[in-house]
Parts: C-alpha cells; structure tokens; sequence
C-alpha cells in the first residue's frame, strides 16, 4: 500500500480544510515546496497536491507552486483541483506530472472526460471522487450531485481507469478515522480497482487498518501536520511494506 501525503493549497500555502468547508481553514508552516521537499528526504515517493483555489473557482491557479514542486523535486506528483481545459491538462503533463487529478469534469460531463481519456490515455488520469452520505462532491466541496458511488466508479473502470481515490468529505479533516466500511464496500463491489482511501486518517493503526481491507494506497494529511504521525514511522512502514 502507497503512503500519498497530501499537499492543499490555498494562496500559494499549505493550508487544510474540515469538511470541505472553506470558512474551516488551518493554515501551517512551510511553504508546499519546503514541505514536499521534506517528504522527499525522508523517502516517500507520491504526492498529493490540491489546487483548493482552482477547485473552488473552476480553474487551475496555483501553477506557480505546482511548477516549483515539480521542477525542485523527483516526487511522483498527481495533481488536480479545477482542471477543465485540454490545455491545463497538455501544460501539468508537460511539467512532469505523473497523475492528473479529475473530479468534477468526470462527473458533471462524463463525454468531454471519455474523450480525453481517449486522446492522452488513461494512464494519465487519477479519478477522484469526493462523496459525502453516498453521493458524489463537486466544486471544492461545495455541490453534492445525484450519482452514487459505486455504480460510478464501475462505470469508469470500465473505460480504463485503473485507479481512484476516494475522500469521504463527512470525515476528511476531522481525525476520527477513515470510512472503512465504503471502502471494504468499494472493493468488495469493483475488486479490479486500485483504491485510494483518503480522509479521515488519524494515527498508525489506521493505515496498518485500510492496508488490511485492501487498499492500494493511502492519502494522509492532517495527522501529519498535527504531529498525530511522523514521517519516520510513515518511512518505516513504506519499508515494512516493501518487505511483505
């Protein structure tokens, strides 16, 4: 199981939200690039990195950061957040971009995502679904739609999406520990999908718990940023994992 921390930015900062909700921000110190530089160092591989500005306005904003991480660092980088256009999509893969990053667009218009799909891959693409009591989360958050969760992500495993990350909005930012049952529903119902689990993750013993359901990844942010996990006891289980 991959270990993805999670970079949000707000503004050019590192910033975290509780429940999607843009009037809960907690800002921390470190710039994204100083931060990701760190997970680097310490041997963690992946980053998750969120426009939170470009997902609330409809359009990618914080290219600058974007560009600093990807050029400073050999991260495996997926990023998204507002991503709507063919070009933004040419421009993060041309900077080295390993996933990119799609919410809304795949779920408000599934023909222009088919279609990009077909025309840079679908190794391209990390799916991200956002859902909250069941239902699918657009717009940062902010738009709850009438599609539910599994018939959805079934629909696009058969297009080609190999792997998705699911965020639980009614958990994420909260520390309360991860939706464990949607995601043992999730895998039980599409076993053939790679399942990121985030949202929710408060302490060890809830990776060593989606690593047994599981999961192919994890996505972590705010038990790190609130000293509930440490990078080394994160290296070390990237290394216990490596060794099973």
């Amino acid at each position: 199981m991959q270990i993805i921390p999670a970079i949000d930015i707000i503004d050019g900062k590192c910033v975290r939200l509780t429940e999607g909700d843009y009037d809960a921000i907690t800002e921390y110190k470190g710039s994204p690039v100083e931060i990701a530089k760190q997970y680097e160092d310490s041997g963690i591989s992946r980053l998750h990195l969120v426009d939170l500005d470009g997902a609330k306005a409809g359009a990618v904003l914080n290219w600058k950061t974007l560009e600093q991480i990807s050029s400073q660092t050999k991260l495996e980088i997926d990023f998204g957040g507002g991503v709507k256009s063919k070009y933004e999509i040419k421009r993060i893969i041309e900077l080295g971009v390993k996933y990119v990053t799609i919410g809304s667009i795949a779920a408000k218009n599934p023909t222009l995502f088919s279609e990009w799909l077909d025309e840079f891959g679908s190794n391209n693409f990390l799916l991200g679904a956002d859902v909250k009591e069941g239902n699918i989360m657009v717009g940062g958050w902010t738009e709850k739609l009438e599609l539910q969760i599994i018939p959805y992500l079934d629909g696009y495993v058969k297009k080609g999406i190999s792997t998705a990350f699911c965020t639980d909005v009614s958990k994420d930012g909260k520390l309360q520990g991860p939706s464990i049952e949607l995601y043992k529903e999730i895998i039980g119902s599409i076993p053939e999908l790679n399942l990121i689990a985030s949202g929710g993750v408060s302490c060890m013993d809830d990776l060593h718990l989606l690593k047994s359901i599981g999961c192919s990844g994890v996505i972590v942010g705010k038990a790190i940023y609130e000293n509930r996990i440490s990078i080394s006891e994160l290296t070390d289980f990237i290394s216990q994992t490596r060794k099973d």
